[in-house]
Parts: C-alpha cells; sequence; structure tokens
C-alpha cells in the first residue's frame, strides 16, 4: 500500500480512525472518498512558473529538483517551459514540495 501524506497529524488519526471505521462497515465508500479529499495532500496540476518558483524558493538547480523527484533534468526543464506537465507521482511529489518543502520529501 502506498504510503500516504497528510496536511496534519490531527488530520492522520482522523484519516485512520475513519478508515478503520470503513473496514468495520461503519463508513460507506462515498464517506471515505470525503475523508480522503479532506485530510490527504490536495494534488492538483502545476504551471512551469509554479516549478520555477518551488525551485527559487528552495534555492536549488533544475539537476537538484530532479534527483528529488527521481526524473531526469531534461524533463524538468520541458516542465518549466511548457512543453510538457508534470504527472502521476511526480505531481504528487511537486505538491508535497510545494507544501512542505524540498526537505521532506528528500
Amino acid at each position: 500500500m502506498a504510503r500516504k501524506t497528510y496536511r496534519s497529524r490531527r488530520l492522520e488519526v482522523l484519516h485512520k480512525t475513519g478508515a478503520a471505521l470503513f473496514r468495520v462497515g461503519a463508513f460507506d465508500k462515498t464517506t471515505m472518498r470525503e475523508l480522503d479529499a479532506l485530510c490527504l495532500t490536495p494534488v492538483g496540476p502545476v504551471t512551469g512558473e509554479e516549478i520555477q518558483a518551488l525551485r527559487a524558493k528552495e534555492g536549488v538547480s533544475q539537476a537538484v529538483l530532479a534527483h528529488h523527484l527521481n526524473v531526469g533534468t531534461k524533463l524538468v526543464s520541458d516542465w518549466e517551459r511548457g512543453v510538457k506537465r508534470p504527472s502521476g507521482p511526480s505531481l504528487k511529489l511537486l505538491a508535497l514540495a510545494r507544501a512542505k518543502g524540498l526537505d521532506r520529501i528528500a
């Protein structure tokens, strides 16, 4: 099972309690999805300018950011220029880095 990242420690406890209630049948799927949306770090589209701003805030090069995201430096460059858009695990890691800092995903 993938490791979940929560907005706060309290929301982590709330989510784990809700998951236990779901397993015993006290919560339905809809309630659990709503709880996921409330507790988990949100993921949305990221623009090239936002990636550049993240790098500037963290004081890292494209190569260092690429290393943290486990992607190639050219791909980070393509994201920043708008040639490509981040998706999947990279998008989630970028959302976490924006919310909590690059050190949290290192």
